[in-house]
């Protein structure tokens, strides 16, 4: 048996009284589709998984590396002097906690008893000792990177929640983000084993509003017994769906 077809260890009860852990990615994937997060969370029945973004995990892996060093001289890095950011990197003992994708940040939202985790890329501090998230992404396109296709809008939904995090968790957290955002320069005349990117700092102002309303949807779908409708878009459920329907078909000739 495949593996996302495997019972899941964190399936909600609803007759249990514990606290249910949900992730970033989980209320993400709520907005995304209700069917596709019900079939996940409720029936531990997830979507297939997709393949590795190897070269995006290494792109995070030395942004990282390179924050930190001017994180330990509390200096800002050249990116962040570049795009005229006030900030430094944030200096804290908790960093690798709330980088750690199976711990993260995490607070208890006691109306629903869901606990609510995410795993940042990074926090930078500004004259004013508010807190700034900021969320690395790489990609390789002809095109200047910006934050307006529809799709995108998850990328804001993730800094929405790491903002509400961190304020939940008492933090004085400003209202903008930015994503520091690479760019595969695909226009070089060779490749000469090394890939150069373009890098943009892109600020984006947050709205955390929606967040207590979607917990408390979350929580009803989770302790109904009626599997959702589907999100029409979806990908997952439109496939699932169409298979059926040409599987009768065909058994029906």
């Amino acid at each position: 048996m495949s593996q996302y077809y495997k019972k899941s260890n964190n399936i909600f009860d609803p007759k249990s009284d514990k606290q249910f852990k949900l992730s970033r990615s989980k209320i993400d994937l709520f907005m995304e589709c209700p069917q596709c997060f019900y079939l996940d969370r409720r029936l531990g029945v997830g979507r297939p998984p997709g393949f590795p973004f190897t070269l995006n995990s290494a792109v995070d892996s030395l942004l990282k590396k390179e924050f930190d060093l001017h994180r330990k001289e509390e200096t800002p890095h050249p990116l962040i002097k570049e795009f005229g950011v006030d900030a430094i990197p944030y200096k804290d003992e908790r960093m690798d906690t709330w980088r750690n994708t199976f711990k993260g940040i995490e607070y208890l939202h006691e109306p629903t008893n869901l606990l609510i985790t995410g795993a940042i890329d990074d926090v930078w501090i500004n004259q004013e000792e508010e807190l700034i998230i900021v969320d690395y992404k790489a990609t390789a396109k002809e095109s200047e990177v910006n934050l307006d296709a529809e799709w995108q809008r998850g990328y804001k939904r993730q800094m929405e929640i790491y903002q509400w995090l961190f304020r939940k968790n008492g933090f004085n957290v400003s209202k903008v983000g930015y994503f520091v955002y690479c760019n595969g320069d695909v226009g070089k005349p060779y490749f000469d084993k090394r890939l150069e990117f373009n890098i943009k700092v892109i600020p984006y102002k947050g709205d955390d509003s929606w967040i207590e309303k979607t917990l408390l949807e979350i929580k009803e779908c989770l302790m109904s017994d009626n599997v959702p409708e589907m999100n029409s878009e979806c990908d997952y459920c439109n496939y699932r769906k169409n298979a059926v329907m040409a599987k009768i078909k065909h058994e029906g000739k």
